[in-house]
């Protein structure tokens, strides 16, 4: 089952970032392939035409080594932008790691990137998340939300979605490794729910798992004397 997430990264090692400190709206939308392509370098980005930024501006960029303008659509100024990515950029976001759909266009700014990005499940995205921290790429998660499935079977565990989206996200941050990786107050905080919540939808679905695992066993009568 997908989820959705919203997330920050931040690194000096980013390309755009500059750019979003110098105007005024302080904020660039862009569409990449990141994750995707390794080799992904072309980007597609939106700027407000009260920044008035022009394709020569872009081009001087430190980063920038061709600029293409596109005019204008849905009021911002577009252009087609060739980046020199840096190698841990570049690498981080290695597709062969892990993959993920741009649900929105990547918006900059000086506090980094804001990335709205769909994922198989959560492990996809913790991988990608400890793939970028091995770079120096900070992941601030924002929000994570569960997909609806598409049909509408129930669980064969018999789950709710909150209880499975749960304990996914438990077990994708080591709350079950020895030691624990992970407190039931930090998984609450990244539900958006409290901790007594948390724990009790922990609780909850464990207890369905073992139910549907244990009570499909056949029964072990005692033998009479």
């Amino acid at each position: 089952m997908t989820i959705t997430t919203e997330f920050v990264i931040r690194s000096p090692s980013l390309p755009l970032v500059a750019l979003a400190e110098s105007i005024s709206s302080n904020q660039v939308e862009c569409v990449h392939g990141l994750c995707r392509e390794r080799t992904a370098r072309v980007f597609v980005v939106y700027l407000d035409p009260d920044d008035e930024v022009s394709a020569d501006e872009l081009a001087a960029l430190d980063e920038v080594t061709d600029v293409t303008p596109f005019g204008r659509a849905s009021g911002k100024d577009v252009y087609q932008v060739t980046l020199e990515l840096a190698d841990v950029v570049s690498d981080a976001f290695a597709p062969e790691r892990f993959t993920a759909s741009q649900v929105e266009p990547t918006v900059v700014t000086p506090d980094g990137w804001y990335e709205k990005k769909l994922f198989q499940n959560y492990n996809a995205f913790n991988g990608m998340r400890t793939r970028c921290e091995e770079y120096g790429i900070g992941v601030e998660l924002i929000s994570i939300s569960q997909n609806p499935p598409e049909d509408d079977d129930s669980s064969q565990y018999g789950l709710t979605d909150r209880q499975q989206e749960a304990l996914q996200l438990a077990i994708g941050r080591g709350y079950y490794e020895s030691p624990r990786e992970v407190s039931t107050q930090e998984l609450a905080e990244e539900m958006g729910i409290s901790q007594p919540s948390m724990s009790s939808l922990l609780r909850r679905g464990e207890r369905q798992l073992l139910t549907a695992a244990l009570g499909s066993q056949p029964e072990v009568k005692a033998l009479s004397g």
